[in-house]
This record gives C-alpha cells, structure tokens and sequence, in this order.
C-alpha cells in the first residue's frame, strides 16, 4: 500500500480517489468483470470529450503562437524565432503554474504564489547581485545565485509564517508574503536605482517572450524536466499537503519533502525569471481553478495544471502581439491584468476558496 493510499483511506474528504474495481461506489461494491456503471461511463466520456476539446484549443493556440507575429514569415524566422518562443511560452506557463500549485499545496494555502511570497524578487535580487559584482559570470552561474537567492527568501517566507497563529493563517499568510515580497522588492529596486540598473530590472521582472530567440531559452529545458520530477514524486507532495503529523504519521519524511517541493519551486521561478521575466497571478489563477474541479491530488491535476498554464500564456503572449501590431506589449503586463481580473472574479464568489 502506498502514502497515498493511506492518505486515501484516512483522509477521504481531502485526498480522492477515482473509481477502480473492488472500491465501494455509492450503496454498492462494485466487483471487477461486473457490468459497466452507466453513470461511471458518461463520466468517463465527458472527460475524454473535455480533453479533446482542451487539447485542441491548446493546439490551436500553438499554431496561432507559431504563425501570429510582426515582419514576414520565412523558414529562418519559423525556426529561429517562433519555435523557441512558442517553447519558451508552453515551458514557462506550466512551470508557473505548478510552481504555484506546489507552492499552495506544501503551504496549506489558496492565496499564495512564487510572486507573492518573495520566491520570484529574490531570484530577481540574486540576479542583480551576480550582474553587479560578478559581470564576467556566466548565464548559468548568474542563475545559479538566482536560484540560491531564490531558495534563501522561501525559506525566509517559511520561518516567518511559522509565527502565525493558525486560527487567522488563511489571511495572515498572503498578507506576510506580500509584505516580505514588497520590502526585498523596494530593496532590489534602491540597489539597482544606485548602480543604474533600474531599467534592466524592470524589463528583468516584466515578463516578455520578444527577445526569445534560438541559444537564448534552452535553460528552460531545466523546469521541463522539473515537472518530470514533480510528477514522479507527486503522491508524496500529496501527503505533504495534509500537515507535518499526519503526513508523518503516514511514514513521510516531512521535512524532505518540503525541502524537495520548496526547492523545485524556487528553481522554476529562477529559470523563468533569468529567461523570460515575471509571470504575476499565473501561479495563483490556474492552480485554484484546476483544484476547483479536480481537488489536491497533485498526480491526477498536475498534467491539467500544466496544459491549463501554458495555454493561459499562450493566449496572453498571442493578445500582446496583436492588441497594438506590429508592436507589442510585455506579456507580463496581460498576464497581470486578465490574472487580476479573474483572480477578484474567483474572490468574490468564494465557491471552494478555502
């Protein structure tokens, strides 16, 4: 039996479980070569017909992303340009958006996400301190403190947090991350307001796919196999997500795991940051309507989530091309406004926000 079955067992209203044979199903057992549950059946043809139509949507959105753009389309642009944007969109958007589900999940939390925890501006921060005192390093060093800044202010975020009380976490924790997030942003941007780097770090936290050519996105490949990573071990993020004691009681390592989520979490928004900038509200908008449908078991949404991101770019990246063509906008600056938009919508009718 595995965590997660336990979990299941223990935990039925927090962790589910989908129909198998042998498992009981309403007043009834069903048994394995029984008859077909009718009811299961349209289940199961409802949700192949929402991901066929998902997917196409996705793959629509593709094709648009690889054709949709200013100057003329030619085969050295296609390759060149095109394909590594599309790419870099698909990879960023889901690496957002399980950075933020993770995230969520290891903290107990709806109202959290990379960028709104102080994750993102410390990786921004641990750029602007390797641009500054370390100019001949290179990109992958650079990330590399990125990433190290990245991991020190989660962990910054987490002891602080320790100090709320739980019966007012549900508020008092968003609001701590914004806080913390605000004051190393203010601090970055005297830093780089001192040394006149100011420019640079607004396009640096701005997301922006326009300078995404060939040679110049390949680190993302990093959060793609992240998400292999999260995907191999997402029944025991699972666990995690139901507290330090039952989580050990249930023969989890506790304080591995969350290092391991926390720690893939601080890398993707690392990588995404040094190669395409901040994403705001991705991380908070997707994960919330996905666990609004599917709940917390992290195996059965993760692959949702991850298509659920990288269309939601995708759609964001294609209005900023076309919204002012052939100029375009910074995607971060769409991202923002449609997230904030549907995030206040998610608010206000509060329905399986907790």
């Amino acid at each position: 039996m595995t965590l997660l079955d336990l979990a299941r067992r223990d935990f039925p209203g927090v962790v589910t479980s989908s129909t198998a044979p042998g498992k009981v199903v309403g007043n009834r057992i069903r048994t394995p070569g029984a008859g077909a549950d009718p009811a299961a059946v349209r289940r199961r043809t409802l949700r192949v017909g929402i991901w066929a139509l998902a997917l196409l949507v996705f793959g629509a959105l593709v094709v648009a992303s690889l054709l949709i753009g200013a100057g003329t389309l030619d085969a050295q642009v296609f390759w060149a340009s095109r394909v590594p944007r599309t790419v870099a969109v698909v990879l960023a958007g889901a690496a957002m958006a399980l950075g933020g589900l993770l995230m969520q999940l290891l903290v107990r939390n709806r109202f959290v996400e990379p960028s709104t925890v102080g994750t993102t501006e410390s990786a921004g921060a641990g750029l602007l301190i390797a641009t500054i005192w370390m100019p001949a390093m290179p990109v992958a060093g650079k990330m590399g403190v990125a990433v190290l800044a990245g991991i020190l202010g989660t962990a910054l975020f987490l002891q602080v947090i320790r100090v709320v009380p739980v019966h007012s976490a549900i508020i008092v924790v968003p609001l701590v991350g914004l806080m913390l997030s605000g004051v190393i942003a203010a601090s970055t941007t005297f830093i780089a307001y001192q040394f006149d780097l100011l420019q640079t770090m607004t396009m640096w936290m701005t997301g922006d796919f326009s300078g995404v050519i060939r040679g110049r996105f390949e680190l993302l490949w990093l959060v793609g196999a992240l998400l292999v990573v999260t995907y191999v071990f997402a029944d025991r993020f699972t666990v995690a997500g139901l507290g330090r004691d039952h989580a050990t009681s249930l023969g989890l390592n506790h304080r591995v795991a969350m290092a391991v989520g926390l720690g893939i979490v601080a890398v993707s928004s690392a990588v995404c940051v040094v190669v395409v900038g901040g994403l705001p509200f991705l991380g908070l908008v997707v994960p919330n309507l996905v666990s609004l449908v599917m709940g917390d078991n992290l195996r059965r949404s993760l692959p949702v989530i991850c298509l659920g991101g990288a269309g939601f770019v995708l759609a964001c990246d294609i209005l900023a091309r076309v919204i002012n063509h052939p100029y375009e906008l910074p995607v971060g600056i769409i991202v923002g406004v449609v997230g904030a938009a549907v995030f206040l919508t998610m608010l206000v009718r509060r329905k399986g926000l907790r």
